[in-house]
């Protein structure tokens, strides 16, 4: 299989713009939904710093902490130090197929040669305490489809993760960490990343430099990880893993997911014998991915379908619509209307529902209702799932 393109197309972001950019992600209760938000609700994101502090509700249970510019500084010269560089969605160098996916992260922190995401991508993911029957497949299924021009990527855990990233140091490996570039775990795999650098390959997390992860952080690895592939493939795992996870957000995605059969005595089996029942495709050697994927590569540029071209017009749009219409006023709260605020409120639930159902519900205008579930969100008091449903969160 060839490359998927030339050097993505894209503007890159002066000096200036990203270090308000990594300011306003860095920011409290500011993730990618509202990032992007923000920006095509204020104009930029120079111009959402400066109405951040009135965009937060009363509700609020304390004042919104934005990132300093000092903050920002040191972070930017940890990374120039680790030799890796922040790169915004939209810049050249950023990931294509992460980039469609529903609110992909703004910036990533990435070290190592970035043509390597040229190449098709594909994710192996499985069970930390794998099986050496396991690890042995996963060598070689690997080492086949790097033959082929595919570059793999995985997490970076222990078990799968590892022996996909060893296998494929030659032909091009990608990992993704849950904290900070300088914060790599498990550490039994800190001399892997040079040697995943040193032979072309790449190491990428959305993290603070310095970021040591949490639990909560590897659900986040998980969507990068397929975000960033064509197709993910699940070698071993339990019927409740993280790599479970990872095959739900690709299947959400439109990606393609692949599993390999196991014992049904082997829990380690029960996940992956789960995905083939509910549809994923069976692996048992390279071809299997290669023949699937040929459709989307056949057309240099094909690229997959994009999560976000489900909804026809999206939150970033109206509210963009709907700054050019008003001038987005910059004094006072933003949805001047506090009755209709306050339904929107009381429309949502713990429950995850979409912003349609909202709109439909309280007869409000899409604009209104966007800019009030971005001031929730700014709030701390709303929940975004990725499939881009909203809960209102329970109160402290």
């Amino acid at each position: 299989m060839g490359e998927t393109g030339s050097q993505s197309k894209g503007i890159r972001l002066s000096d200036q713009q990203r270090l308000n950019w990594l300011r306003l992600i860095r920011s409290d209760n500011v993730g990618p939904a509202s990032f992007r938000d923000l920006i095509a609700y204020c104009g930029s994101a120079a111009a959402a710093l400066e109405r951040l502090p009135q965009l937060v509700r009363s509700t609020a249970k304390r004042p919104l902490r934005i990132h300093a510019i000092d903050e920002a500084e040191r972070e930017l010269e940890a990374i120039k130090r680790a030799g890796a560089k922040l790169i915004g969605m939209g810049e050249p160098d950023y990931p294509p197929y992460l980039k469609q996916i529903l609110n992909p992260p703004p910036l990533i922190t990435v070290r190592g040669d970035t043509t390597l995401f040229q190449k098709p991508p594909v994710a192996i993911v499985g069970a930390r305490n794998a099986s050496a029957t396991a690890c042995a497949f996963t060598s070689q299924l690997v080492r086949d489809l790097g033959a082929t021009g595919i570059a793999i990527v995985s997490g970076f855990a222990r078990g799968i993760d590892t022996a996909a990233h060893k296998a494929s140091l030659e032909t091009g490996t990608i990992a993704v960490l849950a904290g900070g570039l300088d914060r790599p775990y498990p550490p039994e795999n800190i001399p892997l990343l040079d040697k995943i650098t040193d032979n072309g390959g790449i190491i990428i997390s959305e993290m603070p430099m310095g970021w040591v992860p949490r639990a909560q952080d590897f659900p986040r690895r998980n969507r990068i990880i397929a975000g960033l592939s064509l197709g993910l493939a699940v070698i071993e795992a339990a019927q409740r893993s993280g790599s479970l996870i990872s095959a739900r957000l690709a299947g959400e995605m439109g990606r393609l997911v692949f599993a390999v059969p196991g014992s049904p005595l082997d829990p380690r089996a029960n996940g992956a014998n789960s995905l083939l029942k509910n549809g994923a495709i069976m692996l048992t050697e390279a071809q299997d991915i290669t023949d699937a994927l040929a459709p989307m590569l056949r057309t240099n540029g094909v690229e997959p379908m994009q999560a976000g071209s489900l909804f026809k017009e999206d939150s970033a749009q109206i509210l963009a619509h709907r700054s050019a219409v008003t001038g987005a006023d910059t004094t006072g709260t933003a949805a001047s209307d506090v009755n209709g605020f306050d339904r929107i409120r009381s429309a949502l639930s713990s429950t995850p529902t979409s912003a349609d159902s909202i709109i439909r519900h309280t007869g409000l205008s899409p604009s209104a209702v966007h800019l009030a579930l971005l001031e929730l969100d700014l709030a701390g008091q709303l929940q975004r799932s990725d499939n881009g449903l909203v809960a209102l969160l329970p109160s402290q």
